[in-house]
């Protein structure tokens, strides 16, 4: 589940956030501390989550803390389900 899970995450933010649609992005890639996703597109992501896995993700979380790589993206929201 985390692979798949990971490759959607992949997809959108390469397509809807980098509007790169063939841009690879790695799962330990640092996506917020690297300028990849801005504040803007943080909340972007932080509401795709919500949508498609059906997670509640808290406005406190949506920092590199817990957002910066794909790997805790996809840990987090393992958590929520």
């Amino acid at each position: 589940m985390t692979e798949e899970m990971i490759a959607t995450l992949k997809k959108f933010i390469a397509t809807e956030i980098a509007r790169q649609p063939d841009r690879s992005i790695a799962a330990d890639e640092k996506l917020i501390s690297s300028g990849l996703i801005d504040s803007f597109s943080l909340v972007d992501l932080g509401l795709y989550v919500e949508d498609t896995f059906g997670v509640r993700i808290e406005d406190t979380e949506l920092n590199a803390d817990t957002f910066d790589t794909l790997e805790q993206l996809a840990a987090l929201i393992q958590s929520r389900q």
